[in-house]
């Protein structure tokens, strides 16, 4: 999709150096390579063994493709240490890959019974099952509520509680899964599994995907040379709802309530937005990749 949208993406075909802020598998920063010989790729993921297997794939490429551990939103501080002032072009594909959720042992999924973990960096940070033996009811509630938009996560957080209280704590995903399908039954409307929303809603919390996800947005601007591009995917509305919140305030859009008086939010005019509406992929990719059903494209070029 990153490739793809307006018919240009990000235009890898100029060369230049580009930025994979999420590089997973190394699909998008493989494309990005064979548009170009003059292209170059400096791929950041949170998750090192997807970063060994990238690494791996695009061996071919030599010193064109570089791999860093970090956060995407750590963008600022990797340049600094690679010494690059200005990119040509930013992508980052949010959300949770392929790889971690076919893994057996992430924890990501209830399609397998695994130890309740759902980190994309396994090396540091709270496992979601710390996460649930340490937070109230409330705290636990309003993470199923607003991650998750689950309208019964107070029953949910209510019977993960009781659990708790009988000296049993949720350590897999089978326990979770098992749980929140006794608490709130099956959904019949959307015919999903009654855990999806929970699941959802905890990895999220647990890698924090919603946090700073605007300042990374304002941080891959500041560093994108002049027609420079962003492009960025998201795969659920709140995510989808910050970025183009962000990027209509840096195309100089006022994103102050409609009843203030003067603008207070300090929306500058620096780029320009190349995606009209958020591009969904196609019949053909969805076919190809049905986890790309809910994908959405936005993306942005720096004046």
């Amino acid at each position: 999709m990153a490739m793809a949208f307006g018919g240009q993406g990000l235009a890898a075909e100029r060369g230049g150096l580009f930025v994979d802020c999420t590089v997973g598998l190394g699909g998008h920063s493989e494309a990005i390579l064979q548009a170009s010989p003059d292209a170059q790729v400096l791929g950041i993921d949170r998750d090192e063994e997807a970063l060994g297997l990238a690494t791996e794939r695009l061996a071919q490429y030599g010193s064109r493709f570089r791999a860093v551990h970090a956060d995407f939103r750590e963008l600022t501080r990797v340049l600094a240490t690679a010494k690059v002032r200005q990119v040509r072009g930013v992508l980052a594909d949010l959300g949770v890959s392929s790889l971690q959720l076919d893994s057996p042992l992430r924890g990501f999924s209830f399609r397998h019974d695994a130890p309740l973990d759902m980190r994309m960096d396994m090396s540091r940070g709270e496992t979601a099952a710390e996460l649930l033996g340490r937070l109230s009811e409330v705290e636990i509630a309003r993470i199923i509520f607003e991650y998750g938009e689950e309208r019964r996560a107070r029953r949910i957080a209510r019977w993960i509680v009781e659990r708790r209280k009988t000296g049993e704590s949720i350590q897999t995903t089978r326990d979770l899964a098992d749980l929140v399908a006794r608490a709130v039954g099956p959904d019949k409307k959307r015919r999903i599994h009654p855990a999806t929303r929970t699941f959802q809603a905890l990895r999220i919390a647990v890698n924090g995907e919603l946090e700073n996800l605007d300042r990374f947005i304002v941080q891959a601007v500041d560093h994108l040379e002049p027609a420079g591009r962003l492009a960025v995917i998201s795969f659920h509305s709140l995510e989808d709802r910050i970025v183009k919140r962000t990027l209509l305030k840096l195309s100089g859009r006022c994103q102050c309530p409609p009843r203030l008086p003067t603008c207070v939010c300090g929306a500058v005019k620096r780029v320009s937005i190349l995606t009209r509406r958020a591009i969904a992929p196609g019949e053909e990719e969805i076919a190809e990749n049905p986890r790309s059903r809910s994908a959405k494209l936005r993306g942005a070029s720096k004046i």
